[in-house]
């Protein structure tokens, strides 16, 4: 290979199309762009989600759904999730370490989801009412 000799591959590069550059051409006279109407002519065009007048998709749909900016601050952690963490004392720090929680999360609160056996102590945590009557019975507490 010669670099006298490098070319693009084959179909790489395309001409680009000249309209309005006479009958020859075959893109001449209206240039590609029909006759007439607002899209033949220059700056002639309009908004997005534009229906000529007629109410548009969007505004004839019903709004539904909200989504909460706050919740990627709140989580969750199971009663099983605690009891495999294996630690005497749970904090938020303990959590985010152990990957349980993500590293934005400023609530947590302990869920009655599967079962607990060791005795735990719970601080800066919040819990519902059904895990804190399990986390008490196992002989752990709730600060």
């Amino acid at each position: 290979m010669e670099l006298n000799s490098i070319k693009p591959a084959a179909g790489a590069k395309r001409e680009r199309r000249r309209v309005g550059r006479g009958i020859g051409s075959g893109l001449g006279k209206t240039a590609g762009r029909g006759h007439k109407g607002q899209k033949s002519r220059a700056g002639g065009f309009h908004k997005v989600g534009f229906e000529g007048g007629q109410m548009p998709m969007q505004r004839r749909l019903p709004k539904r759904g909200f989504k909460s900016q706050t919740l990627k601050f709140n989580a969750e952690v199971s009663l099983s999730a605690l009891d495999k963490l294996g630690l005497a004392e749970v904090d938020m720090l303990a959590l985010k370490q152990a990957g349980l929680v993500g590293q934005l999360t400023k609530v947590v609160k302990v869920i009655k989801s599967g079962e607990i056996k060791s005795a735990i102590k719970l601080a800066g945590i919040g819990a519902t009412a059904g895990a804190k009557a399990a986390i008490e019975a196992a002989g752990g507490s709730v600060a």
